[in-house]
């Protein structure tokens, strides 16, 4: 333009004075002017165009803050991230309805060469494989010895199949995650956890020194690590150290440390001096929130941040115990009688974020209370223990909590022999009854309970009472409907299996010593077991749900068997209850299958009896080709030493007969003087 304003001059030409706009040049004249594009073009000298998102990255995993941390954590973020060029652009988004980041971020580099090579997806191990098992089989693990095996239990076959096995996998124990997805094994050093279906590839590793227990909370996104150390000064108590930890990422997410005291506060003592777990995990299986109880507190933390909820405990005087429901951020609280029963005890349901008291019960001359939640978090039963007038005897009688009904009701009911001594309780899974062991040893009574009635009139009936079983412990199946009644130490190892819809019983069994009774997650098989707390009879035994023994295995210093939990189940309610009703329709085909299978193994057993029928009238004849053939040899008196042969020998050998004859009989009588002797 500038040469274009001296041109001018030199001619006498005034811009200004000229439209420009209104000047029309011949089609195709550009008298020797470029423009603008064919100048660039001629040049060569074409600009760099940035086309695409190949210069920003997302950074994902962050911690989710508030406003006030939110240059904190970009400054952190930039620090880390300027290594590897300049950052031209940072956006963090934030949720405008909780005013939090969202623990994500946006960063855009000044080119595409800046941030790091991508490296090429590689598919990892398919942690749900095991799912898939065409026999739809389930998993379970042991520990005996210095070996730890994973197998299959294939009923089929009546034997279970090695999957993996390992020698010196773990210096204590292992625990499956609670859907299944992991294994992991405890050690000196810290935890690990391995997951697939038959190769069991590490995953992570979690660093805590001297580690003691693991704890997984129930979504599987947090493992919970505890280790105990003796102080330098014996005047003082043993430290405690816990982390959790983000599974995927090996994180340490929050740490705490303390003595011993701290972490028993208002707890009974459970294992190496703590109650375990001492975090307690609530709000079904998205891990949102933890507890812990100390003195007149129950501390609630996020795992957003971390962090105390509202950054401060829930302050109960004097509390005892708690318990989350299963399946919602739902607190049930007991707290003792104060100041002589002045002040009655009382059981509180509390509301998790908002610490709001859904419901609240005072209790009356009670000794002690026991919480015991229905697995769908509908019911809430409290055992109640309470002192007669004398105060030298206990009685029990027990509250039932609707969590589901409005203003959650409360129903008051007690035995026919409120007397009688609780042994105990258990709800049936995914369903509205329970059953409990009442009376005296050594055969106690069995009562079944049920929430719901025909008339849908919202009280507790007693379904029947089954008199003088030897039992002490109650084991649900996970469906419902069957339930095994079981005679653990003092009995022996007493097994009843019991259908609760018809009130009959299956079988009857035994496992002599039996410590621990446990069933499968699809509730078709029962594993008993006999530990090493045991000098004898070490091992387990599987059984059908009926009580059919299928097989058993011996195991020398056997000290753990664990099934593997399996994901819920993706089908609803109503598809559920429709394969039921047609159950008969679908199991044609399993028949089949079951049939083939009886078919081949029968088949094998003839196969191989076959096999050994043959192997050893092969071996005959080859013996009696040899004899034959060394026949001539042994016929020849050279070679016995000029002594007959075998054969000579057989045919000229007398046998010898010892006789006996009696010659002659005399009777005679024998004078016989006692006296003499």
């Amino acid at each position: 333009m500038k040469a274009i304003e001296a041109w001018a001059r030199d001619l006498g030409v005034n811009l200004s004075a000229i439209d420009l706009d209104s000047i029309a040049l011949p089609a195709s004249e550009d008298f020797g002017i470029l423009s603008e594009d064919k100048e660039i073009l001629q040049n060569g000298d074409l600009p760099e165009l940035e086309i695409g998102l190949s210069n920003i990255i997302v950074v994902d995993n962050l911690p989710v803050v508030s406003p006030e941390k939110y240059e904190k954590l970009e400054s952190v973020v930039r620090r880390n991230y300027s290594k590897y060029g300049a950052i031209v652009y940072f956006w963090m988004p934030t949720d405008p309805e909780k005013h939090k980041t969202y623990g994500c971020c946006f960063l855009e580099y000044s080119t595409s060469q800046t941030p790091a090579e991508l490296k090429p997806y590689a598919p990892g191990e398919n942690l749900l494989k095991w799912l898939t098992d065409k026999k739809a089989r389930d998993q379970f693990v042991i520990c005996a010895g210095m070996f730890t095996e994973v197998y299959w239990n294939d009923a089929r076959q009546a034997m279970p199949q090695l999957v993996y096995q390992k020698q010196y996998w773990t210096d204590s124990y292992v625990q499956w995650s609670p859907l299944g997805t992991y294994l992991a094994t405890v050690h000196r050093q810290g935890a690990q956890v391995w997951g697939g279906d038959d190769k069991f590839q590490r995953l992570m590793k979690f660093s805590h020194p001297e580690l003691k227990l693991i704890d997984f909370s129930p979504g599987e996104r947090y493992l919970v690590t505890y280790s105990s150390h003796e102080p330098t000064d014996p005047r003082n108590t043993h430290r405690v150290v816990l982390n959790i930890f983000d599974v995927h990422t090996g994180k340490v997410m929050r740490g705490f440390k303390g003595s011993v005291d701290d972490f028993t506060t208002g707890g009974s003592i459970g294992v190496f001096g703590v109650p375990w777990p001492i975090f307690r995990w609530g709000g079904g299986r998205d891990d949102k929130y933890f507890a812990r109880l100390g003195k007149n507190v129950i501390s609630v933390y996020e795992t957003e941040t971390f962090t105390l909820l509202d950054k401060k405990s829930l302050k109960v005087e004097n509390v005892a115990d708690f318990s989350w429901s299963p399946t919602d951020p739902i607190i049930s609280v007991f707290v003792p009688e104060l100041c002589g029963g002045n002040q009655p005890a009382k059981v509180s349901l509390v509301q998790i974020p908002g610490k709001q008291e859904l419901r609240q019960k005072n209790l009356f001359s009670v000794s002690d209370c026991k919480m015991y939640w229905q697995n769908n978090g509908e019911y809430l039963a409290v055992q109640v223990d309470r002192y007669r007038k004398t105060k030298k005897s206990i009685y029990t009688g027990f509250e039932l909590y609707r969590i589901k009904e409005k203003d959650i009701p409360i129903e008051v009911f007690e035995l026919d022999n409120k007397n009688d001594n609780i042994i105990a309780f258990a709800w049936e899974p995914r369903g509205h009854r329970f059953a409990i062991i009442h009376g005296d040893a050594p055969e106690p009574d069995i009562s079944f309970y049920s929430v719901r009635t025909p008339d849908k009139a919202g009280r507790v009936s007693k379904l029947r009472t089954i008199k003088g079983r030897q039992a002490n412990a109650l084991f649900w199946c996970p469906s419902g409907r069957f339930i095994v009644l079981a005679g653990l130490k003092g009995f022996n190892g007493q097994l009843e299996f019991y259908n609760v819809d018809d009130f009959e019983t299956m079988a009857t069994a035994e496992h002599v010593m039996a410590t621990d009774v446990m069933w499968d997650p699809t509730g078709r098989y029962i594993a008993t077991a006999v530990t090493s707390v045991r000098e004898m009879e070490n091992g387990f035994q599987i059984w059908s749900f009926n009580g059919k023994q299928i097989y058993k295995v011996s195991k020398d210093h056997f000290y753990q068997f664990q099934w593997r939990p399996r994901q819920p189940s993706l089908l609803t309610p109503e598809k559920e209850r429709e394969i039921s009703e047609n159950l008969e329709m679908y199991s044609k085909k399993y028949k089949q299958e079951d049939q083939d299978v009886l078919n081949q193994v029968s088949e094998q057993k003839r196969n191989r009896r076959r096999q050994f029928q043959e192997e050893w009238e092969g071996w005959l004849a080859k013996w009696k080709q040899q004899h034959q053939e060394e026949q001539s040899c042994r016929s020849s008196m050279a070679l016995w030493g000029g002594e007959e042969s075998d054969e000579e020998q057989v045919k000229n050998e007398g046998k010898e007969v010892e006789v006996d004859e009696i010659v002659s009989v005399i009777e005679e009588t024998v004078a016989f003087d006692l006296d003499q002797y």
